[in-house]
């Protein structure tokens, strides 16, 4: 009976969140005169929708969109997690002064607020004559995905035996050396979960990509928003559908496949009995 009431959990929690996933796809295969059809199964299939979302006669630009999208999100995890290897392997294996009040202030930037960035972002970027470039996106994306990297990574270090370290210096190599050879390659779990959920969080970024963004540069989730139908009376739902379609399937896979690694990454700081 306890199995039982566990599978039923498990099984209301998958239906309540691919359901949406799920019509989306129904709906991106669905021919645009029946979109509003409650079927819950594909009929009326048709490719026409994704015809439409590639098109560009109605001013998208989707692919070059989801060019901007790859660029944007491929810069900001490789930064994140660049930094965000250093940074955690100093604040869980070195002691310096203010350590306590750099994670601090690290978890104080995680919990800040993104809508309360965008007036001010937009002001600093415009004087310096970056809107509409790639940093004015990449940078803000890296504040944002920072902080998951270094709590992350910290949790992680602060598990690995000090003896390793401390035998690879024994036997004459720098702390740096140490890092690089013995204890990066032991943390290729939670650097792979770091930079998965950084590069989603990031290709799935709306709010200041919104504002700090031009056509030439902007992100497939400011693209898709910018989708336009036939007349200015008729919002194309069956074409966004498509768009998601394409941007949101690509991203499941990957979590499909990766899933061991990333529940590996994020349970590795566990604390074990």
């Amino acid at each position: 009976m306890k199995h039982a009431r566990t599978y039923f959990g498990f099984a209301v929690i998958i239906l309540w969140t691919l359901a949406p996933f799920y019509w989306m796809v129904v709906t991106a295969f669905r021919d645009s005169d029946h979109t509003f059809d409650t079927t819950p199964f594909f009929t009326h299939v048709t490719l026409e929708n994704f015809q439409d979302a590639l098109a560009t006669d109605k001013g998208n630009n989707f692919l070059q969109a989801i060019g901007n999208s790859l660029i944007i999100s491929i810069a900001t995890t490789a930064l994140a997690v660049l930094v965000g290897v250093l940074a955690g392997y100093a604040l869980a294996r070195l002691n310096f002064r203010g350590k306590g009040i750099v994670t601090a202030i690290i978890l104080a930037a995680s919990m800040f607020p993104g809508i309360a960035l965008v007036t001010p972002l937009f002001q600093l970027f415009s004087n310096i004559g970056w809107i509409g470039t790639y940093q004015a996106l990449i940078i803000p994306n890296i504040s944002f995905a920072l902080p998951l990297t270094v709590y992350t990574l910290i949790s992680f270090f602060r598990q690995l035996p000090w003896e390793l370290e401390e035998a690879a210096r024994v036997d004459g190599a720098s702390r740096f050396t140490a890092f690089r050879k013995v204890l990066l390659p032991l943390a290729a779990p939670a650097l792979f979960t770091t930079a998965i959920l950084a590069f989603i969080a990031t290709w799935n970024e709306f709010m200041l990509a919104k504002q700090l963004s031009t056509t030439a540069t902007e992100p497939v989730t400011v693209a898709i928003a910018r989708f336009s139908g036939p007349s200015a009376f008729e919002y194309p739902y069956a074409a966004v559908m498509a768009a998601g379609t394409l941007v949101t399937v690509p991203l499941v896979v990957m979590v499909l496949v990766f899933q061991r690694r990333i529940v590996a990454g994020l349970t590795a700081g566990g604390v074990k009995g």
